[in-house]
């Protein structure tokens, strides 16, 4: 991990800025679309240094506030902090206040416990702000694990130079947003190439994440598995044909080199009887359903052993316990109805969702939306394979559940179109209901339920 650079002297005076500054601060990052706010404990203004080489550059960093004259910004923005109700920027900032108050969205606060300024009076007011808040505290983290939206891997790792990157899988995501698969494959790959002395831990059956690390000077290979092979028919650097067998694939056409691009051998893997050490197998019991949930610990095992020298039967374990990643694969009792709650987002996990439904429940809810966090092109339908839920009771639901329903005329699937997810709820027979939904349509009906359950 980057280590943060001790500020100079001049940042004192900003230290002052930060509790007045913090709520601003949460209320322009969720409306600019984040849903996660970190705040690090530490030296103050250390993320500003972070992963700088040295002292020296921290000191080229500081040099144009070396005098007090350069330094006129800074007094001049501190005496613009509204503290008197007549100051002529109250309005703004009880502006913004009331617009973090207002805003409908869900947000994870990541809380250092030794925060000299941040303390839990700060916390309180976060969460007398955002309805629905998960926060999380750290004593004394050592490290930070980042789930990274792909596009993104290339700007936060020139930012913080991490230590080691696991790549589980690439597929078509959003496509409105992030652009055909092939481009993101090739910034993944730059960000590799960029930090050469990053540990890689890559899953090699899956073709897109072996050509991002391909040429890894530091890779260790995992056989995670690779159910949706929907987009990795070729080769993403050449373009030829990829050939697959049982335990093995291969590109026909040579890279531009002349080497041949081949599913590398793995020294990690799992299957289901357990996971797969380069000295012995060891069997692996997760809470989590599913393939893709056994292939994920896998890699997360691997990441903190080979990486980091956590102990294998301590990195075991702790993959076990995870039971609920926020909220995913919950229980919910509501008016009669055992509700399970599945996420999906993209072709990939909607296969290895759909896999996951109880085909002896009472009633199945498929829950659509196309916001922004969801990808408003819905074309991704037309891939999933819907067919083989007939029997169920099955709801289509959602802000695009038509286009749902739609799909689900040509699987021949017999199915009502309630577009309410919470009336489609109401629809289903009493006994267990399974519940699949992408992001947004996942968050609003968690969000609903969960404000019954507050106000019954």
């Amino acid at each position: 991990m980057a280590e943060a650079l001790a500020p100079p002297a001049w940042t004192r005076t900003l230290i002052l800025l930060r509790p007045l500054l913090l709520l601003l601060g949460v209320a322009v990052a969720v409306a600019a679309g984040t849903t996660a706010v970190l705040w690090s404990r530490g030296t103050p203004m250390s993320v500003l240094y972070t992963g700088l080489p040295d002292r020296e550059a921290a000191a080229a960093l500081a040099s144009p506030y070396a005098r007090r004259d350069q330094r006129r910004a800074v007094g001049e923005f501190v005496a613009d902090i509204p503290l008197e109700s007549d100051h002529p920027s109250r309005h703004a900032l009880e502006a913004a206040a009331a617009g973090a108050t207002a805003l409908d969205v869900p947000a994870l606060v990541l809380w250092g416990a030794k925060d000299p300024v941040f303390t839990d009076r700060y916390l309180r007011d976060v969460l007398d702000r955002f309805e629905t808040t998960d926060v999380h505290r750290f004593g004394d983290a050592s490290h930070l694990v980042l789930e990274v939206d792909e596009l993104h891997v290339p700007h936060v790792a020139d930012n913080l130079n991490p230590q080691a990157l696991v790549l589980l899988n690439l597929t078509r995501d959003q496509l409105d947003r992030v652009g055909e698969i092939n481009k993101i494959e090739r910034a993944l790959r730059g960000a590799v190439e960029a930090h050469p002395d990053m540990l890689v831990i890559a899953n090699c059956d899956d073709v897109l994440m072996t050509s991002v690390a391909y040429d890894a000077k530091n890779v260790i290979w995992v056989s995670a598995g690779a159910g949706w092979l929907g987009d990795s028919v070729t080769c993403p650097r050449t373009g030829g044909h990829v050939v697959r067998t049982e335990d093995d694939w291969y590109a026909v056409k040579p890279l531009a080199d002349g080497r041949e691009f081949r599913r590398p051998q793995p020294t990690w893997g799992v299957d289901k009887h357990g996971i797969i050490t380069p000295t012995a197998k060891r069997p692996l019991n997760l809470a989590l359903p599913g393939r893709a949930n056994r292939g994920n610990a896998a890699q997360a095992i691997a990441a903190a052993v080979a990486g980091f020298g956590v102990d294998l039967d301590k990195a075991i374990a702790a993959a076990e316990s995870i039971d609920d990643v926020a909220g995913r694969y919950s229980t919910i009792h509501w008016r009669g109805r055992e509700i399970r709650l599945l996420l999906a987002k993209n072709p990939a996990g909607w296969q290895e969702a759909l896999s996951m439904v109880d085909r002896s429940a009472d009633g199945l809810i498929i829950a659509t939306n196309g916001q922004v966090a969801d990808g408003i092109d819905m074309s991704w339908l037309w891939d999933v394979k819907f067919e083989g839920f007939n029997g169920l009771s099955v709801k289509a639901a959602g802000e695009r559940g038509t286009d749902l329903a739609v799909r689900l005329v040509y699987a021949d699937i017999s199915h009502e179109l309630i577009p309410d997810p919470m009336d489609a709820l109401a629809a289903c027979p009493e006994g267990r209901i399974e519940v699949l939904a992408n992001y947004t349509a996942f968050r609003d009906l968690k969000k609903a339920l969960s404000k019954e359950a507050t106000n019954a």
